[in-house]
């Protein structure tokens, strides 16, 4: 894959052979974001477990102390008095069993995060094979499948991310953007680390933790020590 010139000056600070402290690599990683908007940093934890198994699989969600840095746009399925309370509460659309075909037949996805109350999840259900690949279905380990519709928007607005694994068993995550302090990405690190970290399947044998890269959307990977959770 060819590079540009600017991420060949950016890779030039980063040394590939060294396993960086968090805040160095935090450090790091913002000195290396030089596109023209604001990028986001994500993090990619590798890990040891092999999602084909359903006791090694991954998946939560974590409220970030200092949010994501993106205006999420919150989609809730609901019915009776839920509807108004999701849209007091915030939610960019509410609805029910009419956005099925908007989404169906439409191909309508101008949403970044979905909560159903239990109730809708058989109607949600008949939108599996569309918001499933794209990471988009409600789920109960996520928060995402909830009577407290406020609780759950308030949370997402705040900064809740979803974390869980893909078909690599590597988990992506953005904990922030280049414009946000050191401080502050460092805390959403550690936040993400620490419920990464209770989420270890008791079932895994082995390392867990195989590696940590952080990098900004355009900018080269930056390894970070595992040590601290080894």
């Amino acid at each position: 894959m060819k590079r540009g010139k600017k991420y060949g000056e950016t890779a030039k600070l980063v040394d590939r052979a060294t396993f960086y402290d968090p805040t160095d690599a935090i450090a790091l990683v913002k000195k290396t974001a030089v596109a023209k908007f604001d990028e986001t940093i994500e993090v990619h934890i590798k890990t040891g477990c092999d999602g084909r198994h359903a006791e090694q699989q991954i998946r939560g969600a974590v409220v970030l102390p200092n949010g994501t840095g993106k205006t999420v746009k919150v989609l809730v399925f609901a019915k009776g008095n839920k509807l108004d309370e999701a849209q007091a509460a915030g939610a960019d659309f509410v609805g029910g069993e009419e956005l099925i075909p908007r989404i169906q037949n439409d191909g309508w996805l101008d949403f970044d995060v979905v909560v159903a109350t239990p109730d809708m999840m058989g109607v949600v259900g008949r939108l599996g094979k569309i918001l499933g690949p794209k990471g988009l279905m409600p789920n109960p380990k996520a928060g995402t499948v909830t009577m407290d519709v406020t609780k759950a928007i308030n949370d997402i607005k705040a900064g809740k991310i979803e974390y869980r694994l893909d078909r690599s068993n590597i988990v992506h995550v953005p904990i922030g953007k280049a414009s946000f302090t050191e401080e502050a990405l460092s805390e959403n690190y550690q936040a993400l680390l620490d419920a990464i970290m209770k989420a270890k399947p008791s079932a895994l044998k082995g390392q867990y933790l195989r590696s940590i890269t952080l990098a900004a959307t355009m900018g080269p990977g930056v390894r970070v020590s595992t040590a601290k959770y080894c």
